[in-house]
């Protein structure tokens, strides 16, 4: 037989079952000592704290779900019969709508026509824009750590991945300014922006962006931005969008989602904004992933992005999440970890080497029996070897984005690590 004919045992070793899987594998680190593939870091701890009983601090999932208006229009569009296809770039309501959530917080003129599409998530539209921009020969920039996601479908591209560190310091995480320049080449297709970002909860300053901004048009490069925690900044943080730096709305896709935002993170509606024939590249790729997704949905999320009264949950939900903030942080300190304080998102660094532990991954799995809580190392966020990967190994990320009550149980739990 030739290989194109032969049969393929569902048993078999990895090596009979060709792809690029396996680049997405080795590039997500799931790649076993055996040869084997492991769930991910965000599973195994998952299924950890379902076995053992223990508060689940690490995958990142609101426990109340967001505005019941927003939800009574999802049922609503249900029963008015919004079930069948939407149109491939999303429905005109929802477009308008993100449109018009750009001009009204940050002065950015969108045509819905042309320049918005809707996703599965703003993980899909993050997946589109690489595989649409990007192949063989370019290089994609991310700040590291990363979210795990990019480095997977980087990989699915057959594009080259680089980075450039977060340092932890006495503000938060900043930018290596240094390495950034250096991590820059005229092969960077495009750079991955995450902020405020996951894992670490920085919120990029102006001059951060004026940075980045300058390397990208000297180097050519497109920005492509997830933005998915925008509206989730505390204390005076200020979110700045991309788009709006001086001559970067025409070389920048602004990605966000509804799952963040409002706490609706099942129902997987996205959106990507941008100029017109970076939108179109888009668009072309992704409508042959999922086509389309979420017909009630949509309609449901175009009217919490105009009706005051989901924006002001919204508002409320950020001051809230603050006050979680310090409620975990405070807590995570007196156990024993280092906290870097996060400006957005949420989720917060704590280094657990004070508490005797060097490996982040082996603190994850051993939180369980000492205080009851689960959390995710941030080594799932970096690359084996990399300077981030050395400077965080001893560091895991916790979720506030639970109720008060979880909260201080787990951190009355946590308090047994001091004696551990």
């Amino acid at each position: 037989m030739t290989r194109a004919t032969a049969p393929i045992s569902p048993l078999g070793p990895r090596r009979e079952v060709p792809g690029r899987w396996h680049d997405v594998v080795r590039a997500t680190g799931l790649l076993a000592a055996d040869g084997s593939t492991r769930p991910t870091i965000f599973a195994e701890m998952s299924a950890l704290a379902a076995r053992t009983g223990a508060i689940n601090l690490g995958q990142g999932f609101p426990d109340v779900d967001g505005p019941e208006s927003v939800k009574r229009a999802a049922i609503e569009a249900i029963e008015a019969g919004h079930n069948q296809y939407p149109p491939g770039a999303g429905i005109l309501a929802l477009r308008q709508a993100v449109a018009a959530h750009q001009h009204r917080r940050y002065g950015l003129e969108v045509d819905p026509e042309t320049e918005v599409l809707i996703t599965t998530g703003a993980t899909e539209a993050l997946a589109a824009a690489v595989l649409a921009l990007a192949g063989p020969g370019d290089e994609v920039l991310t700040l590291e750590p990363y979210y795990d996601s990019y480095a997977a479908v980087i990989a699915l591209a057959g594009a080259r991945h680089t980075t450039a560190p977060l340092v932890a310091g006495p503000g938060g995480f900043r930018l290596d300014v240094a390495a950034l320049r250096a991590a820059f080449t005229d092969a960077t297709r495009i750079v991955l922006l995450n902020t405020p970002h996951n894992p670490t909860g920085a919120v990029l300053t102006r001059a951060e962006l004026d940075l980045v901004a300058s390397l990208a048009v000297k180097h050519d490069a497109i920005v492509l931005t997830d933005e998915v925690y925008e509206h989730l900044v505390y204390d005076d943080a200020v979110h700045i969008p991309f788009a709006t730096l001086p001559g970067m709305a025409g070389r920048t896709l602004t990605v966000s989602s509804s799952g963040k935002t409002f706490s609706f993170t099942g129902w997987k509606i996205g959106w990507v904004s941008g100029p017109a024939p970076l939108v179109e590249a888009v668009r072309t790729v992704k409508q042959f992933l999922t086509y389309v997704s979420g017909a009630p949905f949509q309609p449901a999320i175009a009217t919490a992005l105009t009706d005051d009264g989901a924006t002001a949950w919204v508002h409320d939900l950020a001051i809230s999440l603050g006050r979680r903030r310090d409620l975990l942080c405070a807590g995570l300190e007196q156990a024993g970890f280092a906290v870097v304080r996060p400006q957005g998102t949420y989720f917060v660094v704590a280094d657990g080497a004070g508490l005797g532990f060097d490996d982040g991954a082996e603190l994850c799995r051993r939180l369980p029996e000492l205080a009851g809580v689960v959390a995710v190392p941030v080594s799932a966020f970096t690359r084996a070897g990399s300077a981030a990967d050395d400077a965080l190994a001893s560091s895991v990320r916790f979720t506030f984005v639970k109720q008060e009550s979880v909260l201080r149980e787990a951190v009355e739990r946590l308090a047994a690590l001091k004696g551990h």
